[in-house]
């Protein structure tokens, strides 16, 4: 098979397998317990909290290990709203294109009470930071706004949009889960008060993850049952997930611009080939995107379709986020970048990695246009198209 969806998930690295394996057998004791294998655990999360600190420039103590992106997203905006109402601040702004872990938790608190300012992304699917300076108010708490897109590969001007928010006084997080360990990120330089990650994106195990929290920033709890993570997330310490984050960022931040520049001319390449395909389009900015993503729309095809004989022919693909597979709406992401809903319903999602070949991106090219012919014929819209009876929008 050709894996083509490391945007989901990726492969676990071997390195990475043998130093949690400690963790899990021989040196399996409770982080939490007095005993001596307990202390040893501890010391062993400690150091990992040591070495994801020092990947995105923190300090130990303002790093969580999490079950992952979702939670740590949640865990962040819920409390930086709980500050925020405090002070009489329930305001919120974010982007169109965020995480359904985002949205989702957004739309609870607006049940609560709380405003929410949806920016747009435009055509190339980023937030212009004017219209960031335009839209805070008084009662603002929080702005979030996600590193880079999940499905359209899209980064965002974090730099300055946390700069514009740290001259306000307002929070800012970001849900940096597809960026962590594909691009150099510095929590300080950056002005980011609140980022969420996860191992998996970058080779790591899935399951864990961890929220970096701003010294200043008092954290709400979501999970009660015990004093681990410093009070602020019950549940016994996964040791050998942290142990697993922590060996794979300090690999993917070690290897980036190498790993980059391999991701970068693989994907052009695909790009450039699928652009042949007559009525197709890039979703997303060209340049100011992840090196490993390439996602396009075909005119007159559905989605699903397309990745099952994707699927049947070796290639492993995606639609967009593996969070909504199962939803039979058009992508929230691309219709916000535009798209009418007959176009983002044929979109196709290509993500690459440190070990995607040459001779695999050779493969998916010779496989994709006749994939596209055939769907193409079977469509009673791309039918309509080519009789003149419907108009084409790509």
């Amino acid at each position: 098979m050709i894996y083509l969806d490391n945007a989901g998930t990726t492969r676990l690295d071997d390195q990475v397998l043998d130093k949690m394996m400690p963790y899990l057998k021989e040196e399996y004791g409770n982080a939490s317990s007095l005993h001596t294998m307990g202390q040893r655990a501890k010391e062993v999360l400690d150091d990992a909290r040591e070495r994801v600190a020092r990947c995105i420039n923190a300090k130990a103590k303002e790093i969580y290990f999490t079950s992952g992106g979702s939670e740590s997203d949640n865990q962040a905006i819920i409390s930086a709203c709980r500050l925020g109402e405090r002070k009489g601040k329930k305001h919120i702004i974010t982007s169109k294109i965020e995480h359904h872990a985002v949205l989702h938790t957004l739309e609870k608190l607006e049940k609560q009470g709380f405003a929410v300012t949806y920016l747009d992304v435009y055509e190339d699917g980023i937030v212009k930071v004017e219209d960031l300076k335009k839209a805070i108010r008084e009662d603002t708490c929080l702005v979030t706004i996600m590193f880079a897109n999940n499905e359209i590969g899209t980064i965002q001007p974090i730099t300055e949009i946390g700069k514009v928010c740290r001259e306000k006084g307002v929070l800012f997080h970001t849900d940096a889960v597809q960026a962590v360990g594909h691009i150099l990120v510095d929590v300080e330089k950056m002005n980011i008060d609140l980022l969420s990650m996860a191992a998996h994106k970058f080779h790591g195990p899935k399951g864990v993850g961890a929220l970096y929290a701003k010294s200043n920033v008092l954290l709400s709890n979501l999970i009660e049952g015990g004093a681990q993570e410093r009070g602020k997330r019950g549940g016994t310490e996964n040791v050998a997930g942290a142990v697993g984050l922590a060996v794979a960022l300090e690999n993917a931040v070690a290897d980036i611009d190498k790993v980059a520049q391999h991701e970068i001319a693989l994907r052009d390449k695909l790009i450039k080939a699928l652009l042949q395909i007559p009525h197709s389009a890039l979703n997303g900015d060209k340049e100011n995107r992840l090196p490993n993503n390439v996602n396009i729309c075909f005119e007159g095809i559905e989605g699903e379709s397309l990745l099952l004989l994707l699927d049947d022919a070796g290639i492993c693909a995606s639609s967009g986020s593996a969070c909504t597979s199962g939803s039979l709406d058009p992508s929230h992401v691309l219709l916000a970048i535009g798209r009418p809903h007959e176009v983002a319903h044929g979109s196709l999602r290509l993500t690459l990695s440190k070990h995607t070949t040459e001779e695999e991106i050779n493969k998916t090219i010779e496989i994709i246009p006749g994939v596209v012919e055939l769907l193409r014929k079977m469509s009673p819209v791309w039918d309509q198209l080519q009789k003149g009876a419907r108009k084409h929008v790509i």
